[in-house]
């Protein structure tokens, strides 16, 4: 085992999670990977040391999340965990009017209850190594934004849970942080495109009177976004040092200009900052 220990990390397969998996393997620590295809396993293989070893984890699969939680402790036979990365998640989007129910269930399923669901799971081998938590949140929550609101709704929630956790696992020294990334060019984006495309087209005619123009509008703008995203190696940076820092923040922000759009937010009343986001999106 490296002298840094393990370390847990969900949605590994691409974009965030498959950056911080290659860091922290890349610092000495022996990383389970969890992927939900065998193939993204063995692609992260070839690129790092023998210490990462990919696990299978759907993290809305309770049997799965059983399953590799059991993997890991076997592995790490006596020793505990030196951190938890909660990074996997989904994007739902669309209007809320027209949204169906079963979509937003999926959103707060796995985005949410997920999340908890892994924790629970991890924190027995966390507690004996006195290991990290971090969880990866979204500008999104923080300020919520139109037609993304099933996915704000979620990273809110998690933002609660962090807070909530990080005083609960006070008394064990056991830190909890949050990443705040803004745009991150990661796969994500262009799946939650295809989604937003794959729902407009299940739309009653009455969702695309009401909202088509706003929606074509607002995919533009993320497209536009999309292309000045920053890279997911920022995010392994604030990860690195919320699982190594003496003293982690409680939350990091990441991304160009995201301090700024928050500390905007926050100051602005309500409806100035609803049309400084209409305006930015090119929304009438």
């Amino acid at each position: 085992m490296a002298d840094k220990g393990a370390v847990v990390i969900t949605g590994a397969s691409t974009g965030i999670g498959e950056a911080c998996a290659l860091q922290l393997d890349k610092l000495g620590y022996r990383v389970f990977a969890g992927i939900r295809k065998a193939a993204d396993g063995e692609s992260l293989r070839r690129r790092a040391s023998a210490r990462l070893v990919p696990v299978r984890l759907d993290i809305s699969d309770e049997t799965e999340i059983a399953h590799a939680a059991r993997t890991v402790t076997e592995a790490l036979g006596g020793a505990g965990l030196a951190g938890l990365v909660n990074n996997a998640g989904i994007v739902v989007s669309g209007m809320l009017e027209f949204l169906p129910l079963d979509a937003l269930r999926r959103q707060l399923e796995v985005n949410v209850i997920g999340q908890i669901a892994v924790t629970q799971a991890f924190l027995p081998s966390l507690r004996k190594a006195r290991g990290r938590i971090v969880n990866i949140g979204s500008l999104s929550g923080l300020i919520s934004s139109p037609f993304t609101g099933a996915y704000c709704a979620s990273k809110f929630a998690l933002e609660a849970l962090t807070d909530a956790l990080r005083q609960e696992l006070r008394p064990w020294k056991i830190h909890v942080s949050i990443v705040e990334p803004g745009f991150i060019h990661t796969p994500i984006l262009t799946k939650s495109l295809s989604a937003a495309d794959a729902l407009r087209a299940q739309l009653p005619t009455e969702a695309l009177q009401l909202y088509g123009n706003s929606m074509r509008v607002v995919r533009d703008s993320i497209e536009r976004e999309s292309a000045k995203a920053a890279p997911t190696e920022v995010v392994a940076k604030a990860v690195v040092h919320a699982l190594t820092a003496r003293r982690p923040r409680t939350r990091y922000v990441v991304g160009a200009h995201s301090g700024l759009a928050i500390r905007l937010g926050r100051a602005l009343p309500d409806r100035w900052r609803d049309a400084m986001i209409a305006r930015h999106l090119g929304l009438k």
